[in-house]
Order: C-alpha cells, then structure tokens, then sequence
C-alpha cells in the first residue's frame, strides 16, 4: 500500500518527530511504500523528506497561515499528484501547515494520529494560568482564562477548520488512554494503539555509582515542570548532600532555569547537558537512579517513561497523564501529584535513601508486560490492519 505520512515537523525534535521518522523507517518491512511530507518550519526530518511545504515561524504570518496556508496546500496537491497514496496518515498540522490541507487530499482517505492536545485546546497544554490542569472543553472560557480576546476571535474560525478536518478522519489514533478519554470529551471515537519503543536492553549497561543520580529529560519549558523538579530536588540536598542531577534537553526557559540552579544548589550539583539525539539515551540513563518526568501538565504520552522502564531504569513522573501508564508503582517507578513539590521531594528521597529501588532496577515483570504492549512488530501489524480498514480512494488507486 502506499501511503503518505504529512506532519508539520516541528522546531525541536519530539516524540510525535521520532514516531514518524521511526514509521517512514519501518513501514516498508511491512510491505508498505512510504513517503513523507513536512513543513520547512522545522529541519525538515534533517532534510530527509521527500515533499517540503512552505510555512512561517514568524507570528504575524501565523495569523493567517494557522487558519489556511495555500503553500501547503499546494505542495500537498503535488505530492498526491506524484506519488498518487492510496491512505494518507496525518499527523501534526495545526502549527504550520494548516488544517486547510485536509482538502487537499481530495477523496483519498486518512488516518489521523493526535499527538497532543492542539486540536482541542488554544494553547496545546492544557493548562491553566495557575499551572492547574484545564478540564474544560474549548471555548469561551478560554478567551477568559488564557489567551485575550484578540487572540480567541483569531482562534474561531481556525478551529472551526480542525473539526471539520478531524471528523473526516477514516480513523483517530492515540497512543495513551489519557488522550483518549481528552477526545472522547470533544465527541470523538479514538483507537488507542500503544506507541512502539524499540529498545536494545543486551546493549544497555547500567554503571550506577554509590551516590543518588536523577536523571531529567524533557524540553524546558513550563509544562514540563523542571523548575518544580529543581526546587524540589534543591531541598533533596539537604539530606543527601552528594545527590546529582542531571537535565538533557533545551529550550526558552533554559537561561531562568540554570540560573534558579546556580541558585538553590551548588554547581556541581545540578548539570545542564542541552538537548541530545535520541541515540544516546543509553549514555545518559547508564548511571541513573530513576529518571525523572515532573510534568505539570497531563502529558499526553510521554515517551521518556517507558524508554527509561525499558531499561530497567525506574520511573519518577506526575501522577495524572500520560505518564503514569507506563509506570507500575513501587515496581517500575513512583508517582506524586502533578505540581506538588512536597510530594515530589518525598519521592526522590525514597529512592535516595534507598527505601525504593534499593537495586536502582524495575521488577523484571512489570518491565516484561511493558515491553508487550509497546512491542513494534504488533504495532506495525495493528497500524496495517488500519490501514487496511479504510476505503481506499480513486485518485489512490
């Protein structure tokens, strides 16, 4: 079958990048031809994909190019023209290549995977001001408690265009149940196909010295709570005068973050690594106690925990979201309640003082059944039987 994988490719690479980069790779295996269409918002899938769509990172050209951006509609239109797919799988669209793109597509069929919270929410997030988690459905509530009403009139039109784009999907997909439950609020029907995670394990070796090591890795920006992670673990060192931190990833806060750090703690107590490939997640997880995901947010999957888990390498991470579906409580990892820096000190010092995971490894088990449900052969096999389900379209045939 052949089959276009569209995705806005966004600034930075994540986990919806590596999924669609890990599709195009594996896809053929399963007897797919596979081609890729991204924005040239981002570096393009480092400059591997097949068709480019113009887009704009400046916000005043957003104003407009959100709503409907003929670039990519044109460049879609000549993508289908010459590579004729038979299904096409859509992927992020809302930041740079539009929802306008989904007509486009003309009667050939698609399979949508919702990566995050964009197609529901203004912000992306989820989140409230206050840093609580938003449980309410877009709307006039958020032109009042987030984005101004210049920016929610702006909204209106623009999110009319994603649902009536969703609701032709052939198929929604979801890779957690926290999704799930978000979509099925909004009136929508997902399938939850577990996200493959590859993993390696006679490769990785585990070096862990004699002194607590936390591992953090996740894009530094507000949702992801590192300053919460920082000020909880600052007053971990209270205690455990010869614990380490170390956070691998980048962005916008990473100047206030360091400097809180450099703050709280001593500086050989708290390393800023700056974002790294996804290759060497081996390197940096080797000497870790417990990886750490302080999210504030409800994250919508939240890769990092089962990478980690994978390993054998026990889980710290927010209670509500999707991280805690990865997470077997006292066996794979511990949770505390989004936000509260009290019960994530409690944690960290549990695994510190060696009353958790006093062998700094998961239970071989719960490490096992975590491997069964993210196996990659059966979500290539799961993936094809979507495929397979949808009618496929004239123009593909």
């Amino acid at each position: 079958m052949r089959i276009l994988q569209v995705t806005d490719w966004n600034p930075g690479r994540g986990g919806s990048e590596a999924y669609v980069e890990w599709l195009v790779k594996n896809l053929p295996a399963a007897g797919h031809e596979v081609r890729l269409l991204t924005s040239n918002a981002g570096t393009a899938a480092e400059g591997r994909a097949d068709f480019i769509a113009p887009a704009s990172r400046h916000p005043a050209a957003q104003v407009f190019l959100q709503i409907g951006n003929p670039f990519a509609v044109a460049a879609t239109r000549g993508a289908i023209r010459k590579f004729r797919p038979e299904v096409i799988h859509l992927h992020l669209f809302a930041y740079h290549l539009s929802p306008a793109i989904v007509w486009a597509f003309g009667d050939i069929p698609f399979v949508t995977t919702i990566h995050d919270y964009k197609s529901v929410c203004p912000t992306g997030t989820k989140l409230l001001p206050d840093g609580r988690i938003c449980t309410q459905r877009a709307g006039a509530v958020c032109r009042e408690a987030c984005l101004g009403t210049l920016h929610w009139l702006r909204d209106q039109p623009r999110y009319a265009l994603i649902g009536r784009a969703l609701r032709r999907a052939a198929a929604t997909l979801v890779h957690s149940e926290t999704m799930a439950a978000t979509l099925r609020s909004h009136g929508s029907h997902p399938v939850l196909l577990p996200i493959p995670v590859p993993v390696t394990a006679n490769c990785f070796q585990r070096q862990t010295g004699l002194h607590p090591q936390f591992v953090c890795a996740a894009r530094l920006e507000r949702e992801k709570g590192v300053e919460l992670l920082i000020r909880s673990f600052a007053r971990l060192r209270s205690t455990h005068h010869d614990a380490r931190l170390r956070i691998v990833g980048d962005g916008q806060l990473r100047p206030a973050l360091a400097a809180l750090a450099r703050q709280l703690a001593p500086a050989e107590a708290i390393e800023f690594c700056g974002w790294r490939n996804g290759s060497e997640i081996d390197q940096w997880l080797a000497d870790a106690w417990a990886l750490v995901a302080p999210s504030l947010w409800a994250e919508p999957f939240g890769l990092v925990a089962p990478e980690a888990i994978l390993r054998g390498v026990p889980v710290v991470c927010s209670r509500t979201g999707g991280l805690a579906e990865s997470v077997t409580p006292g066996l794979s990892g511990l949770l505390f309640e989004n936000g509260d820096g009290d019960d994530l000190l409690a944690q960290l010092d549990a695994v510190a003082s060696g009353r958790a995971f006093p062998d700094h490894r998961c239970d071989p088990m719960a490490v096992r059944a975590l491997r069964e449900r993210h196996d990659p052969t059966l979500h290539l096999t799961g993936l094809s039987d979507v495929y397979g389900s949808v009618p496929v379209g004239t123009r593909g045939g």
